[in-house]
């Protein structure tokens, strides 16, 4: 019964959100990137809640985790807005899959976009952020022991995030830029954003660095009191 949850989570979150942008880009060319964002918000949520567990009382419990880890990864966004390429989103992204998995990390992700982004400026580019923070964390939980037990591990996944970030992004921009995916574009632009996505991978490590550990063995004794 879990795989087969595991198994529709995965096809909701990794299969049904990259057709719902494909689909609203072709169709609306963009311009209805609030439906799309909607989109990408509801299917965000349904495997979380399909992992919850029938008349328990940590339900709650989790829920009051979640939004409290998505406001420290909304505010981290907002507060570290003026350091060009340096943000903790992807390190709190990556802590909360770990200790309450892929479901959980996908939708802290797509929601820290989809809300922070009412400070930033809403657009087409805020599904691109919801699905890519929402992958970052949904890999994470998967790989959540590795991550845990390894600090190698999990920093070299932290900068790995930071890139692969930059790279799902930049096809935003060929997208935006070209009115189509345009294969020889696609290089210049991760060329010109080198920069950032330099700064955004070491970013990610220090944050990993100063922030697994408190956050963590908080998040770890929360999970084992309530039986999360």
């Amino acid at each position: 019964m879990k795989n087969k949850k595991n198994l529709i989570s995965a096809l909701i979150l990794l299969g049904g959100i990259p057709v719902i942008m494909a689909v609203g880009f072709l169709l609306f060319g963009g311009k209805q990137y609030a439906f799309i964002s909607a989109g990408v918000a509801v299917l965000s949520c349904v495997p979380f809640f399909m992992s919850f567990e029938r008349n328990s009382d940590n339900n709650s419990v989790k829920l009051v985790i979640i939004a409290v880890m998505t406001a420290l990864s909304v505010t981290g966004r907002v507060l570290f807005s003026m350091l060009y390429g340096i943000k903790p989103v992807t390190a709190i992204i990556i802590i909360t899959a770990i200790y309450l998995g892929s479901e959980t990390g996908f939708m802290v992700g797509s929601v820290t976009a989809l809300v922070s982004n009412f400070f930033f400026g809403q657009g087409i580019w805020t599904p691109f952020q919801m699905f890519t923070w929402g992958l970052i964390g949904f890999i994470a939980g998967i790989i959540s022991e590795k991550l845990k037990h390894n600090r190698l591990i999990l920093y070299a996944y932290g900068a790995l995030s930071g890139i692969a970030y930059s790279l799902i992004i930049d096809i935003w921009s060929v997208l935006w830029n070209y009115g189509e995916f345009d294969a020889s574009k696609y290089p210049v632009l991760i060329s010109s954003s080198l920069v950032f996505t330099l700064i955004y991978a070491v970013s990610n490590v220090i944050f990993l660095m100063l922030l697994a550990k408190p956050i963590g063995s908080k998040l770890e004794r929360i999970t084992i009191k309530y039986g999360i």
